[in-house]
């Protein structure tokens, strides 16, 4: 077999990819441009890909190509449909990130709850050795034990994160994006409802065309003042010019968010050049990216590969139409 990776350096430096040699030869570039698949893949059985598309054209050049092995839950960089015309199986690989995103998605509440950046370079700028008693309160915070927290996207992520949530006390809703019907232990609130009761806004949900824009200005607005909103779902599902405008305006408390419209970043985003920065806090896309869910992505890979040669039915993307 021969096995092509196309982005490895979205796996990480630290990880050991030698793994998929028991397989056949491995040929492993740490990016590829779209000027550059056609000559990397034309000659692969099998591809591992997490970004890099492989549509129709892309699959059409692989003629020897057997199996696409995406590094990630989504799929929406593979034609499906057309690979299955074509034979060639297609993998990808869930909740293998889902005790990294929910430890993110408090790592980032806390820093801003607690204005950890502001308390951090207040020691470090030496106002607190110039202090006349032993603690400082520049910043208020509140507790979330009592207060309600509202997830938008109850699925595997946004579930794991209300239990964590429960456990600190808080009163946890949930709007299904979806909208199918299903008994949940948590109250589910229409999106209005939820964003006009919520302490803490945490979003787990898809890019789809019921979650494209789903908070805008109007949104927003619904919210409490002292209110912290979290995007760890997909960038697009919070309108970035107006949340720009929500937080230099003062109509929530803060907002933190993993991932973006477009990442890279783009260098004339209205959200880096808000006036009220310590309201926000931007990470580049690394919810999911704990050394424990980096390994157990390139295990299931893996396990997804051996499945495919042993012709097991393993997450295997079956699209049923």
């Amino acid at each position: 077999m021969r096995i092509v990776i196309l982005d490895a350096k979205t796996l990480g430096d630290d990880i050991d990819l030698s793994v998929f040699e028991q397989f056949g030869d491995v040929e492993v570039y740490p990016t590829t441009a779209p000027s550059e698949l056609f000559e990397r893949i034309q000659f692969a059985d099998i591809i591992i890909t997490n970004k890099v598309v492989i549509d129709k054209e892309a699959i059409n050049t692989a003629r020897n190509l057997k199996l696409i092995c995406v590094a990630a839950t989504g799929y929406n960089n593979v034609d499906v449909l057309y690979a299955r015309e074509k034979g060639i199986a297609v993998t990808n690989v869930a909740g293998y990130s889902t005790e990294s995103v929910v430890q993110t998605t408090f790592g980032m509440l806390f820093y801003l709850l607690m204005h950890l950046r502001y308390y951090d370079d207040y020691v470090k700028s030496s106002n607190y050795s110039h202090s006349d008693i032993f603690t400082h309160i520049g910043r208020p915070f509140w507790e979330i034990n009592g207060k309600r927290w509202g997830i938008i996207g109850l699925g595997t992520i946004g579930r794991r994160v209300a239990q964590v949530a429960e456990s600190f006390g808080c009163d946890v809703i949930y709007y299904s994006t979806s909208g199918i019907e299903r008994e949940e232990k948590y109250p589910r609130y229409p999106l209005d409802e939820l964003l006009k009761t919520s302490d803490i806004v945490s979003i787990h949900a898809p890019l789809n065309e019921k979650t494209k824009n789903l908070i805008t200005i109007k949104e927003l607005g619904l919210m409490k003042k002292d209110a912290i909103l979290l995007n760890l779902g997909r960038g697009g599902i919070v309108n970035e010019k107006d949340l720009a405008i929500a937080l230099d305006s003062n109509m929530i408390s803060g907002a933190g968010l993993d991932v973006l419209e477009k990442e890279p970043i783009n260098p004339d985003n209205p959200l880096l050049k808000i006036k009220n920065k310590e309201k926000l806090l931007i990470t580049p896309h690394i919810a999911w990216t704990s050394i424990e869910a980096r390994k157990r992505l390139v295990s299931e890979i893996v396990e997804n590969i051996r499945a495919f040669l042993n012709g097991v039915e393993r997450n295997r993307i079956d699209l049923r139409i």
